[in-house]
């Protein structure tokens, strides 16, 4: 082989290399846009949960807070067992 030649190859060889480098940077050009548009949704979509999920902890704290006043007390039930129960004893005693 000549040097003329072999330069030829050469550049013919770099020419390749070079078509070779571009389709693999756009390749992962394309890769990039597409985990990009991805992550965006997913951000999107975390938002949007939290929101939701916030709402939903909202109501249940609030329907919690309803039923803790609507409670009794166990203390006021105790005593009220305790009186129905010597009511129901008295009772039971003067039918005798």
């Amino acid at each position: 082989m000549t040097t003329p030649e072999a330069s030829a190859t050469v550049a013919v060889e770099l020419e390749r290399l070079r078509g070779t480098v571009a389709t693999g940077l756009a390749e992962v050009k394309g890769s990039l846009a597409v985990l990009l548009e991805r992550s965006t949704r997913t951000e999107q979509d975390l938002a949007r949960l939290r929101e939701d999920t916030g709402k939903d902890i909202d109501e249940l704290k609030a329907d919690l807070e309803a039923l803790k006043a609507r409670r009794w007390p166990l203390g006021v039930l105790g005593a009220v067992a305790g009186v129905v129960g010597t009511i129901t004893a008295v009772v039971s005693l003067f039918l005798h």
